[in-house]
């Protein structure tokens, strides 16, 4: 969610892949270990706990609102501010800024750098929680099914801090942002990368890259309707893109059967164009958070060398207005 600051969020609720799980790509490998998927779980429990923690932190019928009563007021503490506020059914954007948002000004001239971080634990209201978590839950529990809460964990975590970064750069004053959209785009991108990486041992190729891509290129254009925050979407998605080159790597077929080969006929562990991909995308990834984080701290609005990118964000029309 975006906000920018007269009480109308901007809210991303299309880092879902459907009801689509990780493997239809046709895995002709052999039996790997299957890991047991804890940590999506926990993810997803945290990040409700922190929506209860936002909402006993807003106290609407405390605090009130000009544009109207508390929805939900059975709630007490727990309701959720006037629907004119936040059609979401959440927080004000005021309480969402003290609990961490994403705010450009206090982190480059208040140096809370730890708001890249926070704002991805944080929703916008009860519907963004939802479309998020259930979202986690199509696309992380088979991920991590298959290749463990480390490598998951890790590429859920850069990529939704890479998408905090890149909308840090683009939004810039007037916006605060939240939620764990980047962070879902960067699980597809990594369902897409490493479907590329591990090319050789898949069956029905073409049949789930289109099915990816179009699940992909989905998700990005419903980014770029008003009140989404899409530099998050697209900063996440390349992020977990190159992250799962480096980091999803599958042996090569006939590898895990080495054992039952002659000495001089076993084959290496990667193919050679899979330890390139995982050269590359190191080098691309390190350089793009190294510069983005010095322009960043610098000030350096993103906009000024690119005056087309904030069509990527949202494009106007004769239904709808982007400075809304």
């Amino acid at each position: 969610m975006a906000s920018n600051g007269d009480g109308k969020g901007r809210v991303a609720t299309a880092a879902a892949g459907g009801g689509y799980g990780y493997g239809y790509g046709g895995y002709e490998g052999p039996e790997e270990r299957k890991w047991w998927p804890w940590l999506v779980p926990t993810v997803i429990v945290a990040c409700i706990a922190v929506f209860a923690v936002e909402m006993y932190e807003n106290n609407c019928p405390k605090h009130g609102s000009q544009l109207g009563g508390c929805v939900a007021g059975f709630l007490r503490r727990f309701s959720f501010q006037p629907l004119r506020e936040n059609p979401l059914l959440g927080p004000s954007s005021s309480t969402l800024e003290k609990m961490g948002a994403l705010d450009w000004n206090k982190i480059v001239h208040q140096h809370q750098g730890w708001r890249l971080i926070s704002c991805i634990w944080l929703h916008a209201g009860l519907i963004h929680l939802v479309v998020n978590m259930l979202s986690l839950l199509f696309i992380g529990i088979r991920l991590e099914q298959q290749f463990g809460f480390v490598r998951i964990g890790a590429i859920y975590l850069l990529s939704g801090f890479g998408g905090s970064v890149l909308s840090a750069l683009f939004l810039r004053n007037n916006y605060i942002s939240v939620g764990a959209s980047g962070a879902l785009f960067g699980l597809l991108g990594s369902m897409l990368s490493e479907l590329l990486m591990n090319w050789t041992i898949y069956s029905n190729k073409a049949a789930a890259i289109i099915t990816l891509l179009f699940i992909i290129a989905l998700n990005l254009a419903i980014g770029i309707l008003p009140h989404a925050d899409n530099f998050a979407h697209i900063g996440g998605f390349v992020a977990g893109f190159l992250l799962g080159f480096v980091l999803l790597a599958r042996p090569q077929f006939g590898w895990m059967e080495r054992q039952e080969l002659p000495q001089t006929s076993q084959p290496p562990k990667y193919k050679a164009y899979q330890y390139v991909l995982w050269v590359v995308s190191l080098v691309l990834l390190l350089i793009g958070f190294i510069i983005s984080l010095v322009m960043l701290f610098k000030g350096k609005n993103g906009n000024d060398g690119c005056h087309w990118c904030h069509y990527l964000n949202c494009v106007p029309t004769s239904k709808w207005k982007c400075n809304t």
